[in-house]
């Protein structure tokens, strides 16, 4: 079952998403996170919804579709070239998102402190922005092929957060360099940060899933 209602909130509205509810789990005593999923470049609300439900099934899903046109290609932020943010235009957007996060929480009735994103590429890197300026906004993030959105002038306190950084050593687009800045910026900021390295490109693969799942479980167990 999915939910796309009409609702009042602004910030709800501005961005065009799906909204799936948590099924019961039935003889657990855990709660199921809201996983906020959030797509790379040229994806859509419908592209990691199957990725959420192999990584925690019967959890919430909450997938927007980026606001940013790139040729046609949706982004949740404007960059200038390959690896170069416009860093005015990602924080107008960070807040955006954390914005509508809080929305959703108060429209579909979800636990607005657990919510871990799940961000992959351009989705990686606002998921990251998010952790690093709108402490609080989530519990966690699973970051697939991230970069360093941007160098915080402070540091936020990120000791309640977990987060799951993959990499892949031969990506052509995401530097080995800009993996490890980012990882030691979380560590830095009091992140519990768990790394794990592919043999492989900028793609999602069977490897990324299966760890970043029992990652997940660990967190929940």
């Amino acid at each position: 079952m999915s939910t796309n209602e009409p609702v009042t909130s602004r910030s709800l509205t501005q961005f065009v998403h799906r909204f799936i509810p948590a099924e019961a789990q039935e003889g657990s005593q855990k709660q199921a996170p809201t996983l906020l999923l959030l797509h790379g470049t040229g994806g859509n609300e419908d592209d990691l919804l199957s990725l959420g439900g192999m990584l925690f099934p019967g959890a919430a899903l909450l997938s927007p579709r980026g606001n940013v046109s790139e040729n046609g290609m949706p982004r949740f932020f404007r960059r200038l070239a390959e690896g170069v943010f416009d860093v005015a235009d990602l924080h107008k957007r960070t807040q955006e998102l954390a914005d509508f996060v809080s929305a959703a929480a108060e429209t579909y009735h979800f636990d607005a402190s657990n919510v871990v994103a799940v961000g992959y590429s351009n989705g990686a890197n606002i998921a990251a922005s998010l952790l690093l300026s709108k402490p609080g906004i989530l519990r966690g993030a699973i970051l697939l092929r991230p970069m360093v959105p941007f160098i915080p002038d402070q540091l936020a306190d990120l000791s309640a957060a977990s987060v799951f950084v993959s990499a892949g050593r031969m990506d052509p687009i995401v530097p080995t360099a800009q993996t490890e800045q980012l990882i030691q910026l979380l560590k830095q900021s009091g992140a519990s940060v768990a790394t794990h390295w592919i043999n492989g490109g900028h793609g999602i693969s069977h490897e990324d899933v299966r760890e970043a799942r029992l990652w997940l479980n660990t967190i929940y167990s």
